[in-house]
């Protein structure tokens, strides 16, 4: 085997391939990128975990075709090192011969034929369009939980119905839902899956702004796979298996108090007011017509204060928050102004996004967070 091609474009796709890499993998093995040269001028880089597969398939000019395995992290480590020059890979024996300029490496093989099959794509479902794809999972991710030893929260549930899909995350303290709309294979069609949030944060980063991303997923729930696909990048991924509690009801019907305020005046207040909030404890906002004063400290402690500017409706209210979930949920927002609405101090408060301080609320978006005891 042997090809060459531009350092950039080289490691730009050894980099992507070798991004979900596991750590301490169940077999070394696994910490292999197998790399494919095929005599029609394409070169295919590869990684499974079992789990999560990557593939990334790009022109070279292939001198000799053939396949190797060689170890993920080294091989990113020596490419992101090299020279801006083109890049010439050669099997020479039981090593891989990577040269740039007059630098040269010589990687040790892995036994190729020993490393597992990546899984096949499911049936295409559908496709979006790859930006708004990339914003809603972002949007969305933010409230998956991080703790592993609740594997369902740290999935988003993803529903499909007909031409809207809808993407929910949960970590018990807060709740983000994004819908949108996207292009079903099959008009009518009813799916849901639940997948890894760490694993959607990877194909987020992985999708450019324009384009489409195809979404792979069988109508048989028990194929337990997910596949996304775009820009000659394919990953795919088993599903989080369980049943994901009924969140959409935690959203109430009704709320007796709306306040809106600039999006970026209040998170720039709840930095600053939230510097001298000691862990755990919360940034408190007061909501009085025409302002929101915000203030965190209390007693001998340091103390805080900062008044914003806010439209309300209803009843003056005092309610306090975690700064992180709250900075957060508006963080992802995209939208001008935060509408907040409450039912009372205790109960969970909904942001969603506004054009304006008496504008439509755009409800696509919706972020719930669960207030904390003053």
């Amino acid at each position: 085997m042997k090809f060459h091609l531009d350092r950039g474009v080289l490691g730009d796709a050894v980099s992507w391939a070798t991004r979900t890499l596991p750590v301490r993998p169940a077999m070394p093995i696994l910490q292999g990128v197998r790399i494919v040269a095929e005599a029609g001028g394409e070169l295919q880089l590869s990684t499974f975990d079992y789990e999560v597969s990557a593939q990334i398939r790009l022109d070279a000019e292939i001198e000799q075709p053939g396949e190797v395995l060689v170890q993920g992290r080294m091989l990113s480590d020596i490419v992101r090192a090299l020279p801006n020059k083109d890049v010439s890979i050669a099997l020479e024996g039981t090593k891989l011969q990577v040269r740039c300029g007059s630098a040269r490496f010589a990687l040790a093989t892995l036994p190729v034929e020993e490393y597992p099959q990546l899984p096949s794509m499911p049936p295409v479902a559908g496709s979006v369009a790859a930006d708004v794809f990339a914003e809603a999972i972002s949007q969305v991710t933010v409230a998956a939980s991080k703790d592993d030893t609740l594997p369902l929260l740290t999935g988003v549930k993803v529903e499909i119905s007909g031409e809207t899909m809808t993407l929910m995350a949960t970590d018990r303290y807060r709740l983000a839902l994004r819908e949108l709309t996207w292009n079903p294979a099959s008009p009518g069609t009813e799916q849901t899956a639940l997948v890894r949030g760490r694993t959607l944060h990877e194909v987020a980063r992985s999708l450019s702004t324009g384009g489409s991303v195809e979404i792979a997923l069988a109508e048989d729930s028990s194929a337990n796979l997910i596949g996304f696909e775009a820009g000659g990048r394919r990953t795919t991924s088993t599903l989080v298996d369980g049943e994901y509690p009924p969140v959409r009801r935690l959203f109430p019907e009704t709320t007796a108090i709306t306040a809106v305020v600039s999006t970026g005046a209040l998170i720039d207040a709840v930095k600053r007011v939230s510097l001298v909030a000691e862990r755990n404890t919360p940034v408190r906002l007061s909501f009085t017509e025409g302002q929101v004063a915000l203030e965190a400290g209390a007693g001998d402690d340091a103390q805080a204060s900062e008044v914003l500017e806010a439209h309300l409706d209803g009843e003056d209210l005092v309610v306090g928050f975690n700064s992180g979930f709250l900075l957060d949920g508006l963080g992802a927002l995209g939208a001008e102004f935060v509408r907040l609405t409450f039912t009372d101090s205790i109960k969970p408060s909904v942001m969603s996004g506004q054009d304006s301080l008496e504008g439509t609320p755009d409800t696509s978006y919706k972020y719930l967070i669960m207030p904390m005891r003053i």
